[in-house]
């Protein structure tokens, strides 16, 4: 008893070690350079047994499962974070990317792959679909607070955020005609628009499901509202999923929605997803880190044939499908270029080289150390240079800071009130008129008003306008008369 305690307790210490060295290393990561999830894999593998040997882990299918549950809540953060008014200029050229791109890119890096490592050419095309795609992780946070021009960074965020189920479905796809004795290639080529057109409907489905919910329900705590958005970015994924549909594109595109949506609570939401992405993030690469032997990535043999595919795909495959893929979007040169080099690589294409393992195909191993390099190599050359080269394109724009009227939401306990934030906007019944006019509920006190980042204090005369962040505190019982009042739509 007292053993099998002690086993659990050794591991909850060391979880708590390598999160706080997770955090830690953050801070390390903006004064280097360096993208974090570099430091957050080097992390990982000094852990592993062929560093100090701390931590033996060789659960292929258990890293699968952490990793696609980080790329659920990372994906559902970003898309949360994204504004509609951003990427709907640049939904043509980022689809675009999202799937010729992808396809381009794969089938290019499959016939050099073919030509330098001794594989079939299922199994080159295979490796070339399992970097295929720009990841979310990796892109969300090498642009997070980034100075970079807001059309090239829209473009990016909603690429790297829908372009996960073409390599999926091309992962997958390869995998099947290794494996199977006599594949229907017509049936798993109709299956890639199923995956599509239903992780779309899926994901329009259930953000406004979630949007609806979250505004009229009445919680006894302002705390779980998070949890319930993040609770519907799951049940999102596994619901499509299990309709042989892609539960990724699905929570991409129910975060738009729900981040889109007049939410009653959206900073607390905003906040708790934010927290949550880091811990994924951290989590995730450390055991993708713990799933790699260097001894088995850093032969002379690998690196070579790694550094020639990571060449390959940096200056030649990414540029090559970034040109072909905005080329009717009147982009131009300099900002080609920029999204050729901006197209990391990252948790995906490392995650999608544990399929092949899992899936028992005979080059797997050999096809995740090769994938493992090329994201290493792609993060740490592509990663700290994307504000260089920003700056040197003439495509930095202001700081992406995060908003100044971040106040603490609380929930007052013993008093039975709390404060609720609400964004107006042209249609919230309430614009235009003074304090004074307005008719609250009798408990409820507009406590703090945020207008164009600056901090008005609300007396009678005060008028509300579009735009305004509305700070009320307000008793419990008359939390949903609140909410109807405050709503043009109920």
């Amino acid at each position: 008893m007292f053993e099998g305690n002690a086993n659990v307790d050794s591991f909850i210490l060391l979880g708590a070690l390598l999160l706080i060295l997770g955090v830690v290393v953050t801070k390390f990561s903006t004064r280097l350079g360096v993208p974090s999830l570099i430091l957050f894999i080097i992390l990982g593998l000094l852990m592993g047994n062929d560093g100090f040997g701390i931590i033996d882990f060789e659960n292929v299918q258990l890293a699968q499962t952490v990793g696609i549950i980080a790329l659920i809540i990372i994906l559902f953060e970003g898309g949360t974070q994204t504004k509609w008014r951003d990427i709907k200029p640049v939904v043509g050229p980022s689809v675009t990317l999202a799937t010729f791109g992808v396809l381009f890119t794969a089938a290019l890096m499959g016939v050099v792959a073919k030509q330098l490592l001794d594989l079939t050419w299922l199994e080159a095309m295979l490796l070339g679909a399992t970097v295929g795609s720009t990841d979310a992780a990796a892109v969300f946070a090498a642009l997070k607070g980034r100075s970079i021009d807001k059309k090239m960074g829209s473009t990016l965020e909603a690429e790297s955020g829908s372009n996960d189920p073409m390599a999926v479905f091309l992962t997958l796809f390869f995998i099947e005609l290794i494996l199977a004795d006599s594949p229907n290639v017509w049936l798993l080529s109709g299956a890639f628009f199923w995956q599509m057109g239903v992780g779309l409907a899926m994901g329009g489905l259930f953000g406004w499901a979630a949007s609806w919910t979250i505004n009229r329900i009445n919680l006894d705590s302002s705390g779980l509202y998070p949890l319930f958005a993040i609770a519907f970015a799951l049940l999102t994924y596994s619901v499509t999923s299990s309709m042989s549909a892609s539960g990724f594109l699905a929570v991409y595109v129910a975060a738009l929605l729900i981040g889109n949506s007049d939410l009653i609570y959206r900073q607390p939401i905003y906040r708790f997803n934010e927290g949550m992405a880091w811990m994924s993030q951290i989590s995730m690469f450390i055991i993708l880190g713990l799933l790699a032997f260097p001894r088995d990535i850093l032969t002379w043999s690998n690196i070579t044939m790694g550094l020639i595919l990571s060449a390959v795909l940096m200056f030649l495959a990414r540029p090559l499908a970034t040109f072909l893929s905005t080329s009717f979007f009147g982009y131009k040169p300099k900002q080609n270029i920029f999204l050729s080099w901006a197209g990391l690589r990252g948790a995906v294409p490392i995650i999608l080289a544990t399929y092949p393992i899992v899936a028992g195909v005979e080059s797997g191993t050999q096809i995740f150390n090769v994938v493992f390099f090329i994201v290493l190599t792609s993060a740490l050359i592509q990663g700290a240079t994307i504000a260089p080269l920003a700056k040197w394109l003439h495509l930095s724009g202001p700081l992406r800071e995060a908003p100044t009227h971040s106040l603490e939401l609380v929930s007052l306990g013993k008093a039975n009130a709390e404060i609720m934030e609400f964004q107006t906007n042209e249609a919230t019944p309430i614009v235009g008129q003074t304090l004074q006019s307005i008719e609250f509920p009798a408990s409820a006190l507009i406590s703090a008003i945020v207008r164009d980042d600056e901090l008005v204090t609300p007396i009678g005369e005060t008028v509300i306008q579009a735009g305004d962040y509305l700070y009320i505190l307000v008793s419990r019982k008359e939390k949903r008369v609140l909410k109807q009042m405050l709503r043009h739509d109920y």
